[in-house]
């Protein structure tokens, strides 16, 4: 069955079709906003980090008061703190949903969804879950047409980060802090670095790189406004990485560590491992040796600047290649079906947040991609088999059917269907739809087909 250019671009560079939308396959068209940053930056969360930070003082402080009070039951004061942030917490994700659900740029929001994956965090304490929010607004979604430097530096002195791989308890050992207190290293932050969001596994580093990394990195921190940069906790003297020495005896500065990021953000390592991994995730799991040399040199030649490598993307023959390499997952699967069904804006922006997390989160949850809980710091795998299971296919299953009764009642199978998988859909799925003896039966037929689940 032949697919048209413009049912490639809507599966494998967006979230699929929406009605009034259109789609279009020329990269100048999916590219079109590439130099204007964020397209949706008017509904970042209107909370700051100030404020999500005071949140969390004020939590732990009625936590505090209600461990000394004695008082078995919880305060009215700690009751209304802790629905604060819960409310926050699910408006986060609201709010994810709602950006890429109505979306007239789904391209951008593939790619926020790649940046936030590739830059892992799945916060394990109340704090980074209150500073999540800001994480993908600042540190991920307003660096995805800049350049990767710019994301770098960004989500690395972000709190969430610094908490997710414990760079906290990281000091240098001959700091003066290190040495009255007898603290010492924390690898995690600068081995994550090197191994995971530049290099890449194998890359041209070693032990030493690593420690020399930890060494530079001591001084990053928190407080109660969030990220700080504390000379005190930094080991003392310079340190040599990737055969480049940063720092000296003096005052230790944070501008050596933007240095450092910097550097190795220009690496050929790096950009050989931003490349594989974005055509990995957008055309197949095994991409063509071409694609990943042309991604690559293009990240070079213009020292990571992220819209020029998604336009060599673009460019490319090999991404034109016919859909069905690869599975949607679960967050991807759940906003193409929503945003097929035409849903009004007010059925996501004005549901509650016990709603919200009854329709959007639990079923990522069931699916196995509970939002913001990645299995570790290397993200979502990529391979269908790791989505294709059968506790998986049944959460998909069921998610389309109570989609269908909840958004679809006044759907006719068969024009959804067209509209949904326009050339995608085979004639044993059309027979199928048309002979569904309820309406929802049918749409729940497209959702939970094999032509709409993979891309």
């Amino acid at each position: 069955m032949s697919q048209s250019k413009e049912t490639i671009a809507a599966f494998r560079f967006g979230l699929g079709f929406a009605p009034g939308q259109r789609v279009d396959a020329e990269p100048a068209f999916l590219t079109r906003n590439m130099r204007n940053g964020d397209p949706l930056a008017a509904l970042s969360s209107p909370v700051s980090l100030d404020d999500r930070m005071a949140m969390i003082v004020r939590l732990r402080q009625e936590n505090q008061k209600q461990r000394e009070s004695g008082n078995p039951g919880e305060s009215e004061a700690l009751k209304k703190v802790r629905g604060d942030f819960r409310k926050l917490r699910l408006e986060d994700a609201r709010r994810l949903f709602e950006r890429a659900i109505f979306s007239d740029d789904s391209f951008f929001e593939r790619l926020s969804f790649f940046w936030a994956d590739h830059f892992t965090v799945a916060p394990k304490v109340k704090l980074g879950q209150a500073t999540w929010g800001d994480y993908i607004d600042n540190a991920i979604r307003a660096n995805v047409t800049r350049s990767f430097a710019d994301m770098l530096i960004d989500v690395v002195l972000h709190p969430n980060m610094l908490l997710y791989l414990d760079q906290r308890g990281s000091v240098g050992p001959e700091s003066r802090v290190g040495t009255r207190r007898g603290m010492g290293l924390n690898e995690n932050l600068a081995r994550e670095i090197l191994e995971l969001h530049t290099l890449g596994v194998g890359g041209a580093y070693s032990q030493t790189d690593v420690r020399q990394l930890a060494e530079l990195l001591t001084g990053l921190s928190l407080n109660k406004r969030g990220f700080m940069f504390a000379p005190g906790r930094s080991e003392p003297g310079p340190e040599t990485i990737l055969g480049r020495t940063y720092g000296d005896y003096g005052k230790a500065e944070l501008d050596d560590i933007r240095s450092f990021l910097h550097d190795v953000s220009v690496h050929p390592d790096t950009a050989r491992h931003i490349a594989r991994k974005l055509a990995v995730h957008f055309v197949s799991d095994e991409p063509d040796p071409d694609l990943i040399a042309t991604l690559a040199d293009t990240y070079m030649q213009t020292d990571g600047d992220l819209p020029s490598v998604y336009v060599a993307l673009l460019d490319h023959p090999a991404a034109w290649m016919p859909l069905g390499a690869k599975v949607k997952q679960p967050m991807d699967f759940m906003i193409s079906g929503l945003r097929a069904l035409g849903l009004e804006r007010k059925q996501i922006v004005e549901i509650s947040p016990r709603r919200a997390n009854r329709i959007l989160v639990t079923p990522l949850a069931a699916m196995g991609q509970p939002l913001g809980r990645q299995p570790g710091p290397d993200g979502w795998p990529e391979e269908a088999e790791a989505w294709i299971t059968a506790h998986g296919l049944a959460a998909r299953l069921q998610w389309s059917l109570l989609t269908a009764e909840r958004f679809a009642r006044r759907h006719d199978p068969r024009a959804f269907l067209d509209f949904a998988l326009r050339d995608l859909a085979g004639d044993s799925l059309r027979f199928a739809v048309s002979g569904a003896e309820k309406q929802t039966e049918g749409i729940a037929l497209v959702l939970a087909s094999p032509e709409f689940n993979r891309r």
